[in-house]
Formats: C-alpha cells, structure tokens, sequence
C-alpha cells in the first residue's frame, strides 16, 4: 500500500504535485485544520500530515492517529505540535527553518519604513481626500542608529539591510561573537547600551524564558527618548501595556507590531494609537516564502515516507536505521550534555569542543555533533533541531571541534563536552550504562554519578558542612521531592558541587534563599528533554 498523506492546511498546488508525483497518495482538506474533532476522526487513515499555524497537533489528535508517521510543518515554529507527545508516539515532527527568513526580514525593514515615514495614516488620509502634506513629517534611515536584539539567521538579514540604508547597526545577543559581529559588520553591545543609544529597536529572538518580556516596563523606560520599537518575531518579549502607555506619554515615538501575546489579536491597547503600525503576522506571508516552504517540507515528508531519510526532524537525527538502535542513548546524552552547558552560559560562545572516548568515539559522530550543539543552542533557540543547529553555530561564529580517542579510562566510552567563551571554560562529561540511560560522570573536573531528570537544581559551593542540610530542609519547606541527590568535591575544603533531581520544577524564591544562605557560589534551575 503506498503511503497517505494528509493535508490540513492551505499548501500550494505545486507542493501537492509533489506527492502525487512520487506515488504518495495526497487529500487536500484545509477544513480539518479548524475542526480538532473532525481532524481526529479522520486522522487514522494517514501515514502523513502537512500543516501550517491553523492545524492544532494535540496529545488527542496524535493518540488517535494509530498510522501516523510523520508531520511536516511548512514554516518554523511548531508551536501548535505537541512534540514530546509525538516522540512519544514515533511520530516525526519536520520543519523548515529556513525557508522565511528574508521574507521575514524584509517585513521587519518595511515596517521601519512605514513607521518613520508615517505611510499607513498618510495612505488613509490621502484616500480621504485629504491633502495633509505638513501634518507628515518623517525622519531619515541614514545615519540613523538600528539596535538589534538577536542578530541570529533574520536577526543577521536585517543588519546587511540596515547597513545597506547607512544605518548604524548596534546588537545585543548573548551568543553573538565578536568574530560573528565583526562579520556582520555590526558592534556588540550589552542590552543597556543599546536601549540607551538605539533610534530603533528591532527585535528577532525566539520567545523563552529567558527572553519573554525582554522589553519589559522597565527596559522600555530606560530607551532612548523619541525611540521606535518594531517586533516581528514572537509575542510576549514586549510588554504591550507598557509600550501603549509610553507611546500615549510621548516618550516612545512609535511602534510597529506584526506579533501579539495573544493570537489573533481582536483587541488590545496598542489599537487606535496613531503613531503604530500593526500588522496580523504577516512576516512570512509572501509568495515565495510560502511556496518555499511548502515545496521543502513536501518533499522531505516525501523522502521520509519512501526512503526513510531524515531532513530537518525535530525529535529524530539524520541516521540510518542501523545506526539509530545503537546510538540512541548516545543521542540522548549528548544532547543533555549540551543543554547542561547551555543553560549555564550567558556570554557568547566561541567555541564547542567534543571529545569521543571508546567506544563511542567509532559511532557517527556527525549526528552525535548535531546533538550536542543542539543541546547548547536550544537554551536560547527552541526552534533549534539537529540539522539546523550547526549551521546556526556557523552562523554565530562558534567553532566545532571533534576529538575521539581509545578507552583511556575506567569507562567503556564516554563523551565530554567542553564550551568555552571570552571568559571561561565549561565542561561536562557522560556516559550511557547498560540500562541505557545516561548519566553525569563529571563536571568542572569533578567526578560524580548523576542520573539525567527533566527537573534539576545545579549547586556549587565551598567543602563545608551543612551543605546537605540546607539542600535538603529548603526542598522539604517548599514541598519539593528530591528523586536523587548527587554530590561530588575537588578535596576536603575545596570546591564541591550538587546536583539534585527533583520531581517538580524549582519554585519561585527558592533560588533567592538559598543564595540568601551565603553557602552557594551558584544555584541554577535546570530543565532537560527526557521524553
């Protein structure tokens, strides 16, 4: 029986004709992607399922598609796939991550323009009748200062764009190299410098926690007077209260929008406000973009479904079918690896060292690469998989170095895991039992046993007592369990560390008083992907 795939949003006629012409039987039903019940009746009759934004991929919809194989999102963000119910499940989750990016760039360089140049109340106004020509001061591009914040794949488009006008280009990005900058022709700066020197500030960063609200009330009190805020990235890294009143107050002179907290967007106190521009998150919305993606992710379903090859796989790496059975815990560990290093580090990276000991060291590294860049990467980049992220590292500027060596050690293989930045060097080792699950093995050179848990707390400290104690009464007093509790020390008196797996996420405040203690050098929440 040859393969059935499902189309449930709007996708081109020419990324249709690609299944078609490969054998792939194809329906084209965009009404399934707004009827979450009618999807789901329908769904076990797919191998396959194409989707935009519209069609919501739910832990139900995928308990019900007994078939399914795999799900290719035409776009970027698979907000609306539940992708650890889908790991769970087998089922692949593609995506293109490349596909919108100039068109998504281009929009975020002509909402400038339409926002200095007033075009959307002037084009109203003329429309009217009216001839307004004094009431339509605009200002200059040229010579004008651009402050980025993420200067990643869009991030870095829009800089050679704003450059190209005579701008000066400043950004902010913790993972932006001083290599990566100087490529791009732009200066490094820290948040504070660039809310303080930019006439416009343009966003391009993934939503996390780390940046959600990114220009919060605070940091948008503290720009520039006259300054101009545009965001076509995501919703949520503005504060959108605060910027409506900023704008009324006068100290912002005008925003442009083409993303909201809330999709879509039916109200919200940034409407009526004569000096925003607001567009329904049109970033990708241009022909080529859209017939891009849907090309790309049709075919990559397509190779999938007919030949098994990977491309662009969120929850799977690019490796034979022989090779996954054996390098699967490997997988999981490197990743882990990179997350654990990733989550620690806030200045830019310069490079990714990785060292392959025994066994391990004769496996596909490639594939072992890309997860653990991946794992680095995505504490900044959720929209990170293991094809992208090394040329997203590339991008940044970040240098990839591979070791591997014979056993050299009192464990069969293992992997080590080493970032280092202007300021530092971190590393972490790991191995994979013979239960299949990886553990820690060492971290800052000391040796540990920690079993990998989606909750983890990260501790370091002075070789003093009451350690444990302190540890243990302030989980106790804030109701959270401790599954497994691991310790390990450079000597008697010196540097020690702690990491605890917990069964619930660290809460609000407990950071703070364990700071508050004055027995911890550091104490970092940490959450790892183990479905």
């Amino acid at each position: 029986m040859s393969p059935r795939v499902l189309v449930s949003d709007a996708l081109s006629d020419a990324a249709v004709r690609v299944f078609r012409d490969r054998g792939i039987a194809v329906d084209v039903r965009p009404e399934l992607g707004r009827d979450r019940d009618a999807l789901i009746a329908a769904i076990p009759d797919y191998d396959g399922l194409a989707i935009r934004s519209a069609t919501r991929v739910s832990e139900k919809v995928l308990a019900a598609a007994t078939r399914l194989r795999v799900i290719g999102r035409a776009g970027i963000g698979v907000d609306n796939v539940d992708v650890p119910a889908a790991s769970r499940r087998g089922v692949i989750v593609m995506n293109t991550p490349f596909g919108n990016a100039i068109t998504t760039a281009e929009h975020a360089i002509a909402l400038i323009f339409a926002l200095v140049r007033q075009i959307p109340e002037a084009n109203a106004s003329t429309h009217a009748g009216k001839w307004e020509k004094n009431r339509f001061m605009g200002v200059e591009l040229y010579n004008k200062t651009l402050g980025v914040i993420g200067a990643g794949n869009i991030g870095g488009i829009v800089c050679s764009r704003a450059l190209g006008l005579g701008m000066k280009v400043i950004a902010y990005d913790p993972f932006l190299s001083d290599e990566r900058a100087r490529a791009l022709g732009v200066t490094r700066v820290e948040l504070d410098e660039l809310l303080a020197r930019a006439d416009i500030i343009t966003l391009h960063t993934p939503l996390t926690e780390r940046t959600r609200n990114i220009l919060s009330r605070e940091a948008l009190q503290r720009t520039k007077p006259g300054v101009r805020i545009v965001n076509c990235a995501r919703g949520g890294l503005v504060d959108e209260a605060a910027l409506a009143e900023l704008l009324k107050s006068g100290h912002i002179a005008g925003a442009a929008l083409d993303v909201f907290a809330v999709e879509p967007a039916t109200e919200s106190p940034l409407f009526g406000l004569p000096n925003v521009v607001l567009t329904p998150h049109l970033g990708a919305s241009t022909v080529e973009a859209q017939e891009n993606v849907a090309l790309q992710v049709a075919e990559q379903m397509a190779d999938y479904l007919l030949t098994g090859a990977v491309r662009n796989a969120l929850n799977m790496p690019a490796v034979t079918a022989e090779e996954a059975a054996v390098m699967g815990p490997w997988l999981k560990l490197a990743g882990h690896l990179g997350s654990f290093v990733g989550q620690l580090t806030e200045e830019p990276i310069r490079a990714i060292n990785v060292l392959y000991d025994g066994k391990v060291a004769e496996m596909n590294l490639d594939a072992l690469n890309c997860a653990a860049i991946a794992g680095v990467l995505k504490a900044t980049n959720p929209d990170v998989n293991l094809v992208s992220a090394p040329v997203i590292a590339r991008e940044r500027g970040i240098r990839v170095a591979t070791t591997r060596q014979e056993k050299s050690g009192a464990f069969e293989a293992y992997i080590k895991l080493t970032v280092v930045t202007d300021r530092r060097e971190r590393s972490i080792a790991g191995t994979v039992f013979s239960d299949g699950k990886p553990r820690f093995i060492q971290i800052k050179g000391i040796n540990i046993d920690a079993e990998v848990g989606r909750h983890m707390l990260y501790t370091t400290n002075e070789d003093v007592p009451g350690i444990i104690g302190t540890l243990g009464r302030t989980m106790g007093e804030n109701g959270v369990n401790i599954a497994n509790f691991t310790l390990g020390r450079s000597g008697p008196g010196k540097d020690a560390i702690a990491i605890l797996y917990l069964d619930d996420p660290v809460p609000p405040g407990v950071v703070d008083a364990l700071l508050a203690t004055g027995l911890f050098q550091q104490v970092s929440p940490l959450v790892f992907d183990v479905g």
